[in-house]
């Protein structure tokens, strides 16, 4: 058996949920099923950047050619995206369709974005979305049949370091509200820093992630906030320095206004921060009953959500351990092994 994959987002200076997603199936499928061999193939503007990573020993690197079917006897598309050339057994995983269905990226790109999407669907013999949110999504925005379409989660990051979890440890963590994702429109920033301006002095507001769509207007909000000295944006980390933030916040706020599934739940769970997340899109399958939901265009509602989190070290410990639990309830090995099922879905039938 023989898989071609689009590796094309794997790389990049700043690795998102994407490109997490892209490289634990690639790699992990490697290493799961060594009986198999892959193609790892690239587009031409990722291909040379490519040969940077060394690959498994029964992987081989392509070009992705557009127009041209890619070898192997199954291809599949990590980013709701497919080659034009159709594949005769083709796969394609849905992260999200905010871009359809949101004002949170030029019309341009809503554009190029909506006219690859509806083509991977139709070109796509099964559908893995990662979340039944996003599986609804695709089903209502681009008319696929339910039948077509397989849900596989995405697992936590694995903990480093189990030091940061004991007992001791979670109860004496810092007053640090830590926020991670880019500094974008989307991840409702400017709701949250209205939210934490109402809090009592001692806190602060860590704000970890790239800049993305409407982020001047988020950082000049910052500037005018009369606490902005409480509050850190620090761009891009490094997974080390995450880490660390990870193991040394007391409260995790993700209110979102949209996700297809939203990874940094997941892993702030996995490192015993208590969760605050909002009560739409996936956010509330992904938590599991194991956060705080919030509505998050009601700056009242995640108002009072930062403070019962921050004056109650009972609810706190409480969603510490809901949040562990929970996290140990998705893994990267469920979902590589849910993927290959699909695969032989199409390929032994």
């Amino acid at each position: 058996m023989k898989i071609a994959l689009d590796a094309t987002y794997s790389l990049g200076l700043n690795p998102s949920g994407v490109a997490t997603y892209s490289y634990k199936i690639l790699f992990g499928l490697a290493r799961a099923h060594p009986e198999a061999g892959y193609l790892f193939c690239y587009r031409p503007q990722r291909f040379l950047r490519s040969f940077s990573e060394r690959l498994p020993p029964n992987v081989s690197r392509r070009l992705l050619r557009e127009n041209r079917i890619s070898s192997g006897d199954l291809f599949h598309g990590l980013n709701q995206r497919l080659p034009a050339a159709k594949h005769p057994r083709s796969v394609s995983t849905f992260h999200d369709l905010f871009v359809i269905s949101g004002n949170y990226s030029t019309p341009e790109f809503r554009a190029r974005f909506t006219a690859q999407a509806h083509a991977a669907a139709e070109r796509s013999d099964l559908i893995i979305a990662v979340s039944h949110f996003t599986a609804r999504q695709v089903e209502q925005l681009l008319h696929v049949e339910p039948s077509r379409i397989r849900v596989i989660h995405h697992g936590a990051r694995p903990v480093r370091s189990q030091t940061g979890l004991t007992q001791d440890a979670i109860l004496s963590r810092e007053p640090i509200i830590l926020s991670v994702g880019a500094i974008q429109r989307r991840k409702n920033i400017c709701r949250l820093i209205e939210a934490f301006e109402q809090l009592d002095p001692g806190w602060s507001l860590v704000l970890a992630g790239s800049r993305g769509f409407g982020s001047e207007e988020i950082l000049e909000r910052i500037k005018r906030s009369p606490r902005n000295k409480n509050i850190q944006v620090l761009g891009y980390i490094s997974d080390s320095r995450l880490e660390k933030l990870y193991l040394t916040a007391s409260i995790f706020a993700f209110p979102s206004l949209d996700e297809g599934f939203g990874m940094p739940i997941l892993d702030a769970m996995a490192r015993g921060v208590p969760v605050l997340t909002s009560n739409v899109s996936a956010m509330p399958e992904v938590a599991g009953g194991a956060a705080l939901l919030v509505d998050p265009t009601d700056v009242g509602s995640l108002t009072i959500g930062l403070r019962q989190l921050a004056t109650d070290s009972g609810l706190r410990e409480t969603l510490t351990r809901a949040g562990l639990a929970r996290a140990s309830q998705l893994t990267w090995e469920k979902s590589l092994e849910a993927t290959w099922k699909v695969y032989e879905e199409l390929l032994l039938t």
